[in-house]
């Protein structure tokens, strides 16, 4: 059973942008945060269909969150007095 050339091209190309998403992954950890950022922006434009409103939500870079609020020592809470 022989499997078309364009196939092949097709599984290839998708190895190679898989290797390469990784890399950028470890290497270049905040490249990626802002290259994901601009196309989850891209997709949750006004107007756009929900999939590709789905596919944004997806994509977007999980929220930072900081220990307290103020952004200050941490040394606040509830066994605490600061």
């Amino acid at each position: 059973m022989h499997v078309p050339l364009s196939l092949q091209y097709m599984i290839i190309a998708i190895a190679v942008m898989l290797s390469f998403w990784a890399v950028l992954n470890q290497k270049m950890p905040g490249t990626l945060r802002g290259l994901r950022n601009v196309l989850a922006l891209a997709c949750l434009r006004e107007g756009r269909a929900p999939w590709l409103a789905r596919i944004g939500r997806r994509l977007a870079p999980a929220v930072i969150s900081y220990e307290s609020a103020c952004g200050g020592c941490s040394g606040c809470g509830p066994g605490k007095q600061a």
